[in-house]
């Protein structure tokens, strides 16, 4: 199946996993494409995807991401020697915090890359590097991030399939279609018709700080993943004993809390612009092309929109190959381009700002139509 080609870089090592799951083959006469998916894009993108391994789009370059990896790691000690230097007064401290924040999601975006295995050929070393980078960079699960990212990207907004709209209903109600249900039923957690302005001191500033930190420890602890938390607490043990050495309890506290918020704001903006505005429902059995398309959409190129939102601004392109090296995305976009065109499947793609702001505009009218659908007798 296209999920399976596309989640797994060494195919003959999880090809032998495969062999247990066999109950049997379909019949002659039996259809090999179920009704509800698009049997010519599907053909037409198992060409496609030939063509990208043909020509090299899903090999890394080491230095692309050996470089990423140093600028993290300058960031990561600037932002110490700035308050070992020149003190913990407001300026350095505020400096400090920015430097910490940048380099604390800039490493987020390169945990990301090597969860997908996308950095090395070799699936090990993507597994070891992304336990340095997410567990003794980052703080959190490697396993944790996995688990959960494997599934939204197995089914995008996918209502009880992706974890990344299990906000809804209780928080947010998302999706138009939901909306509407929602309101039909009677059902009010929140006052949904002002979710586009709660949102703003919720999900951004708090979603790191409060729900990620507790939910990492708990997948962690509860799966059993000793590895990770291992190397999880040498995070906080190096965190404690350097910053510790210059900074009061109280102080080391609120420096910790703020930039864990600024990392949750720059984080949440987005990973959300790709996906809230799009179509948000039960999952409709669709395949792989469609599903990905339908919940996806793009962000303009530009150097600092590569930088800035780690090339999730090729959200499409990764979606469809979650293995490519995101350096690759703008050499794979205009053929994905052309296979939208090919079966008029919209591309969207849209300028930075606009895109933040779509979240809030989705917000807004899944709001009101929930108080319509609410308020109607």
């Amino acid at each position: 199946q296209d999920a399976f080609v596309a989640f797994h870089v060494d195919k003959l090592l999880v090809n032998k996993y495969l062999k247990s799951l066999q109950i049997g083959e379909l019949a002659p006469d039996q259809p090999s494409i179920e009704p509800t998916k698009n049997k010519m894009l599907v053909k037409d993108f198992r060409e496609l995807r030939a063509a990208v391994e043909k020509i090299g789009l899903l090999k890394p370059n080491k230095l692309f991401f050996f470089l990423h990896l140093a600028h993290i790691l300058l960031l990561d000690a600037a932002a110490w020697l700035i308050l070992f230097y020149f003190g913990t007064s407001l300026v350095p401290f505020t400096l400090s915090l920015v430097v910490l924040t940048i380099s604390q999601v800039q490493a987020s975006w390169l945990q990301h890359d090597l969860g997908h295995l996308s950095v090395f050929r070799k699936t090990k070393w993507n597994h070891l590097l992304h336990k340095f980078v997410m567990c003794h960079l980052i703080g959190a699960s490697a396993k944790w991030w996995t688990l959960l990212h494997s599934r939204h990207h197995a089914k995008p907004n996918c209502f009880r399939k992706d974890p990344d709209i299990d906000m809804h209903p209780f928080l947010f109600t998302l999706g138009k279609k939901f909306s509407v249900e929602l309101g039909i039923k009677k059902k009010k957690y929140m006052p949904y018709n002002h979710q586009h302005k709660y949102f703003f001191i919720t999900l951004p500033p708090l979603l790191f700080p409060t729900y990620f930190h507790w939910h990492t420890f708990y997948i962690a602890y509860t799966k059993r993943y000793w590895g990770d938390l291992a190397w999880m607490l040498t995070f906080y043990i190096r965190f404690y004993f350097t910053y510790g050495l210059l900074l009061e309890i109280k102080s080391l506290l609120v420096y910790y809390f703020i930039f864990r918020m600024l990392e949750s704001s720059w984080f949440v903006w987005v990973s959300q612009m790709n996906h809230i505005p799009m179509d948000i429902y039960y999952d409709k059995n669709l395949d792989w092309v469609s599903t990905q398309l339908q919940a996806t959409c793009n962000v303009e190129q530009s150097l600092f929109n590569d930088w800035f939102t780690g090339h999730l601004n090729f959200q499409i392109e990764h979606h469809l190959f979650p293995t490519m090296p995101r350096h690759n995305y703008w050499k794979v976009a205009p053929l994905v381009k052309s296979l939208c065109a090919k079966h008029g499947i919209e591309y969207q793609c849209k300028p930075l700002f606009t895109a933040f702001a779509d979240i809030v505009h989705s917000l807004k009218n899944s709001g009101e139509l929930w108080l319509d659908a609410y308020l109607h007798k």
